[in-house]
């Protein structure tokens, strides 16, 4: 009904662009026609090209308008409650879509699975985050847990919560992980001494720390493989 409530000549644009799409996906499409495109769903009617275009220009890039806050979209000229959400919902889709296509069970044996398992989980993510993998005596994860979310570039992980994440699930092997949103993956020397602390309490418990994983964008970084976990 909303298709049809597009007259004219802006519907049949809006036609033509979704057939393109379907004929040859998003290839040869510029950032203001991908987002003009999920906009007509958005906004049932009208010439929605000049918002993509402002969307753009505002936020700098497609990349940019995904990850602008609700309030943040709220403030460009002709984004309304529905336009805000829909944005809003892209990165979080994608990210549960990679996350599903990227499940893993089993075995952790090497680096790379743990990028397959933990990077979906910070895809599009604006605050620092913090996950716990909990996995048995032969590496087989049990469970991958959220430990909390901080403000940019700043998010607490507490010994408390890691000890009660990894009993809660009976772990006995467990790898912590958290991003950076500056998109540097390296280490500061309050992650290191945050991780050798934990270390010392996880043992205590009973569990080992096998790893702490620095995650920035689609790179990561692994102390372990770095050599600052030997005892």
């Amino acid at each position: 009904m909303a298709e049809r409530r597009a007259s004219g000549v802006h519907a049949g644009h809006r036609r033509r662009t979704k057939d393109e799409f379907l004929a040859n996906g998003l290839n040869g499409l510029s950032a203001h026609r991908v987002l003009e495109l999920l906009l007509f769903y958005a906004i049932p009617q009208g010439d929605v090209n000049p918002l993509a275009h402002r969307l753009i220009d505002h936020f700098g890039s497609l990349a940019g308008v995904f990850h602008a806050t609700y309030e943040q979209l709220l403030e460009v000229e002709g984004v309304g409650h529905s336009t805000a959400v829909l944005l809003r919902l892209i990165p979080a889709a994608s990210a549960r879509y990679l996350q599903e296509c990227n499940s893993f069970e089993g075995q952790i044996v090497s680096t790379w699975q743990y990028q397959e398992l933990l990077m979906p989980l910070f895809w599009g993510q604006r605050n620092e985050i913090a996950y716990l993998v909990c996995m048995d005596s032969r590496n087989r994860v049990i469970v991958t847990k959220r430990l909390g979310e901080g403000v940019a570039d700043a998010v607490q992980i507490t010994a408390r919560k890691v000890l009660e994440a990894a009993l809660a699930s009976n772990a006995t092997r467990v790898a912590l992980a958290h991003n950076h949103v500056s998109g540097v993956a390296l280490w500061s020397a309050a992650d290191l001494d945050t991780t050798l602390r934990l270390k010392r309490v996880l043992r205590e418990a009973g569990i080992e720390l096998v790893d702490h994983l620095i995650i920035a964008n689609d790179d990561m970084v692994s102390m372990a493989d770095s050599g600052l976990l030997n005892d």
